[in-house]
């Protein structure tokens, strides 16, 4: 496994012509780079659904791999708008987004739905890339025990059903989402080294890995490499050159 997860959820920022303009760009910058050439990053995108197609077949060959940035719990059926983990799989899809704080707040999403499709995605083969995070700023221990607690609220029902896989925390502090700044590093490595301790060792979620969003952009990751394995990158990451400098962070420790 690459020491460092790395990857973008496009949102609703970019159309078409964008996107593709975008992931060919960030393809060419993975195709060629020596820190995903040696193992030390696996780049990830999360365009939206209908660049899919056109996402996974410029990523093919370059070690870049696609992710949705939703799916419904249910396999198949009488579900209007909803994409399902079977099909996104048939897509070429390996990772899938849950329970972002924009989904929470602005549709509707629970604990309860974000438990059925992390179940669900896990079942599919996907990886969820699993979205956590404290509402307010709190002290590091306070933020982690909440963090903790939230992770294992999303994964009851994997738990009940004894489904595993692999597994991506993205830990995105909400009051840190389109700020302009990240949460300051000792939060961030306080929160991140909590939840990796909690998930060592875990029997059926394996590999485990916790990144960072939340603002997340170049500079950040050589502050709190130590304890994460990467990083959640958003609107900071919308030029191709911003990610190519993070995979150029990323060489520095691998080989350090």
């Amino acid at each position: 496994m690459a020491r460092f997860a790395i990857g973008s959820s496009l949102k609703m920022y970019f159309g078409r012509a964008r996107t593709r303009d975008w992931v060919r760009s960030v393809a060419e910058l993975c195709a060629e780079h020596p820190a995903v050439a040696q193992g030390i990053v696996e780049p990830f995108v999360i365009p939206t659904f209908p660049s899919i197609p056109e996402t996974v077949a410029a990523a093919a060959g370059a070690g870049l791999r696609v992710g949705a940035q939703d799916m419904h719990w249910e396999p198949s059926g009488a579900f209007t708008g909803e994409v399902s983990g079977p099909e996104l799989v048939e897509h070429g899809v390996s990772l899938v987004e849950i329970g972002h704080a924009e989904r929470r707040a602005l549709f509707g999403e629970t604990d309860e739905t974000v438990a059925l499709k992390t179940a669900a995605a896990l079942r599919a083969g996907l990886a969820p890339v699993l979205c956590i995070g404290e509402q307010r700023k709190q002290d590091p221990a306070a933020a982690a025990a909440e963090c903790r607690s939230q992770l294992e609220r999303s994964l009851r029902r994997a738990r009940e059903e004894g489904v595993g896989g692999r597994l991506i925390v993205a830990y995105e502090p909400v009051w840190a989402i389109g700020a302009p700044e990240p949460a300051a590093e000792s939060h961030i490595r306080g929160v991140t080294g909590a939840l990796r301790e909690h998930l060592a060792d875990d029997a059926l979620l394996s590999p485990a890995q916790v990144i960072y969003g939340g603002s997340a952009g170049p500079g950040l990751l050589p502050r709190i490499a130590p304890d994460v394995d990467g990083m959640f990158l958003g609107r900071f990451a919308h030029d191709p050159a911003a990610f190519g400098a993070i995979l150029d962070e990323a060489l520095e420790l691998g080989a350090a």
